[in-house]
């Protein structure tokens, strides 16, 4: 006789799955806008790129939660076939339609794209696949991302490197010593922030300087600025999860959620003049008020059945939106180069019509892969036959 084993997942915290989603949106119309906004300072939805710190701190949040007290019932393997099993399945789709759609249109407003023969988008492709960040000397669109086939899975590579400090050292901390830690990343995103640049690192930070934007290539700076966006967040969502002091909120699922959009889709702070403001306003936004955000929205409950199917459907499409939306944002960007005198209709309706569509193909992606690709891994790989 054959019995089955396997340690089943938690209850989900609905509210932090909706406010997920809630930020995945913003994040794709802030790449949408990105096309239309000279530089950081002129940016429309101007703070929409912390939508990945946010992420960060809520991805530590859960996985506390998630795992922090089941280490006695699996084996780091365990957690790393478990981590693997729910992200990759969706990072290789969206490397995929990369793939894809990489020729797909004029290619001249990303020359690269011209002189790069099919062997070397293969190459990259099998790259993106296996979450293997690309040189920038590798580079074949002209922006020197890890994934040039897929920009935003350079978040995935830094949320990869976190849960493996996680599962083989950090969960070993006590609260003191991972509160001590905590701190002390906080120090790294203050120097950043304010562009105090104590390493050395920032020099060549011009346009984004007094921003946390950064961390998608593999040189110094961008290197440290990726470290410095993860390891505050992450770890304090961790050690949030571990104090477990939440606050509760009536309707706190729609409080939380318009405090979300306001951080993003806050203006410069500062303008070009004080620009030390811009960077006080990220730091505020990334040690307090996301953190208190995701303890309010983990503190608050769904009630009725509409806000509940929202927070359900948010929850399912923010990581499918957020890993599939952006090869079509190249798409709008070559368009958009290509066209400067179509009209603004034009560039409106095509622009709505790339978000929605978005939408529509993560959903798509979710339910006739993503779900179906998760079980069977489940089946063969997570459930212990004995």
């Amino acid at each position: 006789m054959t019995t089955t084993t396997y340690l089943a997942s938690k209850p989900r915290y609905e509210i932090l799955d909706g406010l997920r989603g809630v930020a995945a949106m913003i994040v794709v119309a802030f790449h949408l806008l990105e096309t239309y906004s000279a530089g950081p300072v002129y940016q429309i939805l101007n703070h929409g790129y912390l939508a990945v710190d946010f992420f960060f701190v809520l991805s530590g949040f859960v996985i506390g939660y998630a795992y922090d007290d089941r280490w006695n019932r699996m084996t780091t393997w365990d957690f790393f076939k478990r981590r693997l099993v729910r992200l990759h399945p969706m990072l290789i789709m969206g490397t995929l339609l990369g793939a894809a759609l990489f020729y797909f249109g004029d290619c001249s407003a990303f020359p690269l794209i011209l002189d790069t023969p099919w062997w070397k988008v293969l190459l990259m492709t099998l790259l993106g696949c296996a979450m293997i960040p690309a040189l920038i000397s590798w580079d074949i669109r002209g922006w020197w991302e890890m994934n040039s086939l897929n920009g935003p899975t350079w978040s995935l590579t830094w949320e990869y490197f976190a849960n493996i400090l996680y599962a083989l050292f950090i969960r070993h901390f006590s609260k003191v010593a991972l509160g001590i830690f905590v701190a002390l990343s906080a120090c790294l995103t203050i120097d950043v922030a304010l562009n105090i640049d104590t390493f050395g690192l920032l020099a060549e930070r011009t346009g984004a300087a007094y921003t946390l934007i950064g961390g998608w290539c593999l040189n110094a700076e961008q290197l440290y600025i990726g470290l410095t966006r993860l390891l505050y967040p992450f770890f304090m969502g961790l050690l949030l999860s571990r104090i477990n002091k939440l606050i509760k909120l009536k309707r706190g699922f729609y409080w939380c959620s318009l405090f979300v959009v306001v951080i993003l889709v806050m203006p410069r702070i500062g303008g070009e003049t004080n620009m030390w403001m811009n960077g006080a306003y990220e730091i505020l936004s990334v040690l307090i008020l996301f953190p208190l955000i995701v303890i309010m929205g983990a503190g608050s409950n769904v009630t009725g059945k509409r806000s509940v199917s929202l927070c359900k459907f948010f929850g399912e499409i923010s990581y499918p939106l957020y890993i599939t939306h952006f090869p079509l944002v190249y798409m709008q960007i070559a368009w958009a180069r290509n066209h400067p005198d179509a009209p603004l209709s034009a560039h409106i309706f095509l622009s709505v019509a790339i978000f929605f569509l978005s939408i529509g193909l993560a959903y798509a992606c979710l339910k006739l892969y993503d779900e179906p690709v998760r079980e069977w891994l489940k089946q063969h790989f997570l459930i212990k036959k004995k």
